[in-house]
């Protein structure tokens, strides 16, 4: 019977910190490596635009922050009838400097629309309707965006 060999803490601490250094500075390899390789993969799903909305819930004029049920009311009422195919919204928790220069801290909402590029200038129109409705709803100073290419596959 062969007697099994324990390595020691420190050997095993030095071997991480050896092939963690050998990770580091392989990176830049690494990274150019697989950017390479995706400009060779197959493109998958169709051109997409993903639209992300950040709405605030607490309000500028103190009062009650905007409660899970009122802003899914607003998402019902607002945005699925100009997207019933399907949205995303995730609890999110976010900060931003306000128009006085304050730093607010809030939880907040991050809504998802994906949607084919041939409907964007119609989706546009939609979208800057929805955020100035929840503005004027719940009083506040903006909601945020963000639009980006993506390439989508159901």
């Amino acid at each position: 019977m062969r007697k099994r060999l324990t390595p020691t803490r420190a050997a095993l601490t030095t071997a991480a910190l050896t092939t963690a250094g050998l990770l580091l500075a392989a990176a830049p390899t690494a990274h150019a490596t697989l950017a390479g390789a995706a400009a060779h993969a197959p493109a998958r799903g169709k051109p997409y635009i993903e639209t992300r909305l950040l709405f605030g819930t607490a309000r500028p004029d103190g009062g009650p922050a905007v409660t899970d049920r009122q802003f899914m009311a607003f998402v019902d009422k607002e945005v699925t009838p100009d997207f019933p195919d399907g949205l995303t919204v995730r609890d999110v928790r976010g900060q931003w400097r306000d128009a006085h220069g304050t730093i607010e801290r809030e939880r907040s909402y991050e809504l998802v629309l994906l949607y084919p590029v041939g409907r964007a200038d119609a989706n546009d129109r939609s979208i800057e309707e929805i955020r100035r409705a929840y503005e004027k709803a719940f009083g506040q100073e903006s909601v945020g965006r963000v639009d980006e290419g993506a390439r989508v596959d159901f």
